[in-house]
């Protein structure tokens, strides 16, 4: 059996807000520490029927790169939805969703700017 590793190291300040994230994953073909603002990693407790979710995103994470970050997590939250339970109308709903969401948050954004 083939084991791989995902490795996260979370570099915390003072406070322990995450200041930076890094990671790297065995069986990838980069060979250095991947870095990055944000992470999202779920767990399903079948046990329990129950997620566990780790969500964390580093202080020099801007708004319009959380926004982005959702965007782009909900439209593959729906590939991998439809991938997994072939239920194409559903998958579309999500997409539908991440879009309102995102033009939605670009509307707030321009107001905001004004």
């Amino acid at each position: 059996m083939h084991i791989s590793n995902i490795t996260i190291d979370v570099q915390l300040d003072k406070d322990k807000v995450p200041e930076q994230i890094n990671w790297k994953a065995s069986d990838s073909t980069a060979d250095d520490i991947q870095r990055a603002k944000a992470i999202m990693v779920s767990f399903w407790d079948g046990a329990d029927k129950s997620a566990l979710r780790i969500d964390l995103w580093t202080k020099d994470m801007m708004v319009d790169e959380m926004a982005d970050f959702f965007y782009q997590t909900f439209v593959t939250m729906a590939d991998t939805y439809k991938r997994a339970t072939g239920q194409k109308e559903m998958a579309d709903d999500m997409k539908n969703f991440a879009k309102e969401f995102y033009n939605k948050f670009r509307a707030q954004q321009v107001k905001d700017n004004k």
